[in-house]
């Protein structure tokens, strides 16, 4: 039987100990960095499986390491996410969060009990492969700074080294049993920006003796949409949005201050740079012209996550071959973000979807909303695509 038999045989054996995972993650969230029950449970279940481990890094984090034949040939990394949301889980769906507020929202749960699944396949078939694999159990991605860049910054991956790194995310959008792909840049970067606006406040009667900063933090905003429309090339995806709006006056006060907070998301690190500047001039002379001044805070968030052309193309030949042509497609750039991002400024990687769409009848919901309700047989495609591919990589070269 060939390797890519045994794999689907051995993913058809598990899938139902997977599905279990994945409900114990799912009921028992924990936000980011506080994964610590979540870790455990991991923890557990790679002692179960004969997988040696260290754990400990940024508190929650854990990397496994399988060994194949020949372990230093070539090191690829396999790497889940662990943490939650801070939202209330809709009570229509079937499997719940038992904790209060917090939800896997994002799919991390079908991330671990993935990766925890193609961690006891690759481990048992270990003696029919040549290389070494990380398993890189995540904390804290829903959070800045991100637990993969302090995961990096702690060691984690510093002995071995990965020649390359493999990521998955759950897509709601997509057929459950497809999977898609993107070379080059795929997720945007992702900032966050602060203004605050100070002037003379008073009484809204009397605008003639005050600064009138929410009219003028309205203008700033306007202003800035500039940096999209006119500043950066339109060949560059650029998003700067403002979803927070604080002018804690009244209906006759105009206040002192108004706080502004949105995200500033694009595809090019380059302009990337160049745009904070341009929003600190422009919100600064705006704000100077109408008698106010205006400070900028901006927050430096995810980067964009590159997926390096011939690794992801292998992959995607990998899929098509494992999965049928049918189900294998191309993807286009998604202005979300990442920290996985941090892992491609540094290693060759490929970051892929696996859909997880419902059956008709069945609400699937959306990433990062109450309702979000995955399918799990999706669990059986994405922990058997993602061994066939590190299987596939680890006999490639690296060049």
């Amino acid at each position: 039987m060939d390797l890519k038999q045994s794999i689907k045989q051995l993913t058809k054996k598990y899938y139902p100990e997977i599905i279990e995972v994945r409900r114990h993650i799912h009921e028992n969230p924990e936000l980011s960095f506080q994964e610590f029950n979540t870790s455990k449970y991991i923890c557990a279940k790679l002692d179960e499986y004969g997988i040696p481990y260290k754990g400990g890094y940024v508190k929650t984090g854990i990397v496994g390491v399988i060994k194949g034949k020949n372990p230093d040939k070539k090191v690829i990394a396999l790497r889940a996410d662990m943490d939650a949301l801070p939202i209330n889980e809709s009570e229509d769906n079937q499997v719940r969060s038992r904790n209060k507020g917090v939800m896997h929202a994002c799919g991390h749960d079908a991330h671990s009990a993935s990766l925890l699944g193609t961690a006891r396949i690759l481990n048992e078939l270990k003696e029919q492969w040549e290389g070494t694999v990380l398993l890189i159990f995540q904390p804290g991605e829903e959070s800045f700074p991100g637990g993969a860049k302090l995961m990096m910054e702690e060691g984690a991956l510093d002995n071995p080294k990965p020649d390359i790194i493999i990521g998955q995310h759950v897509l709601p959008d997509m057929a459950t049993g497809h999977v898609g792909f993107k070379e080059g840049m795929y997720m945007a970067s992702g900032d966050e920006v602060y203004l605050t606006v100070s002037g003379k406040g008073g009484h809204a009667a009397m605008p003639h003796t005050l600064t009138d900063t929410v009219l003028i933090a309205s203008h700033i905003i306007v202003a800035l949409q500039q940096v999209v429309s006119r500043i950066v090339p339109a060949n560059i995806p650029t998003v700067l949005s403002f979803g927070k709006v604080i002018a804690n006056g009244a209906t006759n006060i105009i206040p002192e201050k108004v706080e502004i907070a949105g995200t500033l998301r694009t595809m090019n690190e380059e302009w990337r740079g160049k745009l904070k500047v341009q929003i600190q001039k422009i919100a600064a002379e705006v704000a100077a012209s109408m008698g106010a001044t205006c400070k900028v805070m901006i927050n430096d968030g995810y980067p964009v996550v590159t997926n390096e052309a011939k690794v992801t193309a292998r992959a995607f030949e990998a899929a098509q071959k494992y999965l049928g042509q049918e189900r294998v497609h191309k993807m286009d750039i998604r202005m979300t973000a990442e920290d996985f991002g941090y892992y491609t400024q540094t290693y060759p990687c490929t970051f892929y979807r696996f859909g997880v769409k419902q059956p008709e009848d069945v609400h699937t919901g959306g990433l990062h909303t109450p309702g979000f309700n995955l399918n799990e047989s999706s669990l059986e495609t994405s922990v058997g695509l993602m061994a066939y591919i590190a299987l596939i990589l680890l006999e490639g070269s690296n060049e």
